[in-house]
């Protein structure tokens, strides 16, 4: 007979141990149900927060159908009628439902319609002017450089929020028009020593062959990039591509050296087109959309921050001239920093240092502003009512351009409608001013509209909520 402890408590032997731990392990059969299909949704919630795609695509299909596979499983489990399982179905079909209305958020987003509305712009552009001229066309045209420049440009000013599939959608879509602007220039830039008269000698018909094929392929994969061939895939290209270098591998020149370096062009001209080929598999395995801890954009934003520590110091400084000579300096410094930057082909770094060196210029401005107003209260002279009037707007722009530099809202902020409408008025205070023929006033009031105007554009850039 056991005796029990003096505390009064009950021990429980081993095996009474064993057999409470099993009743305690064992779960119900819908609970068990209800966590496995949660596992498999968690499984594919990545996919769906970085779903860049559209609603016609076959992964959103796929994710959608196996998502909605799961409600049914979900609602199928028995609940008997007990609260906790109830509870449990609830959680779970609402977390499925929570994926399905992000899935659906990411494809019908503003701005994913947005990229894919410009994506159809550069479509249109490459039937029109590219298409025709890998298929006896004139030329490539100013038209046409100048079409994709601005549909570059605008892409890089969609608004993502930070949202990782808009960004993604964006990137991807980023990548592929550069590369046709890559891959036009690289084209219309070179002077190549191609191609050589085939009386030099038998191989160099066949290279000369192989040289109209890869020109083709070159319209072809163009075609591919923007999605304007349907009768094409990536793959096939690339068996193509591949066999024309092992064509030209498998040629004799016979030591001629000339021939040799004719035959390298082309071998590098099918290799640069190879790289592109690469590109939807990148896009889809990359991070390289998330800037974030780009090596060139941690270099700007370690610019900027010291930038705004200058532009602090001096907005607080109890006596700002004393600064201003080795804040310029050290300002210029942070320009050379910023020159230095690669933007490595793309337009979101490349757009990214812009606004970068327009920050810091514009803090420069500003200083050599406020050291000629000191300058001119220092040395009183003559000088007749239109100068005057000019000075006096330049004095003013002074005090609003210090308020712009603090400014951090956004463009619907009443702050910033009260400085659009200072600038505004500073503009045609200026407008009103007659030089009346004396071509110093008239040289004055053009530099202050140019400074009222860089101002308000500043103004623009700083509230426009532009992000890389």
């Amino acid at each position: 007979m056991r005796t029990p402890p003096r505390d009064g408590t009950v021990r429980l032997d081993a095996c009474e141990t064993e057999h409470k731990s099993m009743d305690m392990g064992n779960q119900h059969p819908s609970i068990s149900r209800l966590q496995e299909i949660q596992k498999e949704v968690k499984s594919i919630e990545q996919q769906v927060i970085g779903f860049s795609g559209l609603s016609d695509d076959k992964n959103y299909k796929k994710l959608e159908r196996i998502l909605t596979k799961q409600l049914f499983e979900i609602d199928s489990v028995d609940t008997e009628g007990k609260g906790d399982i109830q509870q449990a179905r609830k959680r779970a079909a609402q977390e499925t439902e929570r994926l399905l209305k992000e899935l659906e958020q990411n494809a019908k987003h503003p701005h994913r319609i947005e990229i894919q509305n410009i994506f159809k712009e550069a479509q249109a552009l490459v039937k029109e002017k590219i298409v025709p001229f890998y298929s006896g066309g004139n030329c490539v045209t100013d038209e046409f450089e100048e079409g994709i420049q601005d549909i570059i440009l605008r892409l890089t000013h969609v608004k993502t929020g930070g949202k990782i599939s808009l960004r993604k959608a964006r990137y991807h879509t980023l990548t592929k028009i550069c590369a046709v602007q890559e891959i036009i220039e690289d084209c219309m830039k070179k002077q190549p020593s191609l191609p050589l008269s085939e009386d030099v000698h038998p191989s160099v018909a066949k290279i000369n062959s192989v040289m109209c094929e890869v020109n083709k392929s070159r319209g072809t994969l163009i075609a591919l990039l923007v999605g304007v061939d349907s009768s094409e895939t990536f793959r096939h290209l690339s068996c193509v591509l591949s066999g024309l270098i092992a064509d030209l591998d498998a040629l004799d020149v016979c030591g001629r050296t000339e021939i040799r370096n004719y035959r390298r062009e082309v071998v590098e001209d099918i290799n640069k087109l190879l790289k592109y080929l690469d590109l939807e598999e990148e896009a889809d395995s990359t991070h390289a959309f998330d800037l974030g801890q780009n090596h060139s954009i941690l270099k700007i934003e370690k610019v900027l921050k010291r930038m705004r520590e200058i532009k602090n110091d001096l907005l607080q400084a109890q006596n700002p001239p004393e600064v201003y000579l080795s804040s310029k300096t050290e300002l210029q410094g942070l320009i050379g920093q910023l020159d230095t930057v690669s933007v490595e082909k793309n337009p979101c770094i490349r757009e990214a240092r812009r606004r970068a060196v327009i920050e810091v210029q514009t803090l420069i401005t500003y200083l050599d502003l406020k050291e000629a107003l000191e300058k001119r209260k220092l040395i009183p002279c003559e000088e007749n009512p239109p100068h005057k009037a000019v000075w006096d707007v330049l004095g003013n722009l002074s005090e609003i351009q210090g308020e712009v530099l603090s400014f951090g809202g956004n463009r619907t902020d009443k702050n910033y409608i009260r400085l659009e409408e200072l600038l505004t008025k500073q503009l045609l205070a200026l407008d009103a001013v007659d030089p009346q023929g004396e071509e110093k006033s008239k040289a004055a009031r053009k530099q202050a509209v140019k400074l009222a105007q860089n101002i308000l554009s500043y103004l623009d850039l700083k509230s426009d909520e532009w992000e890389y």
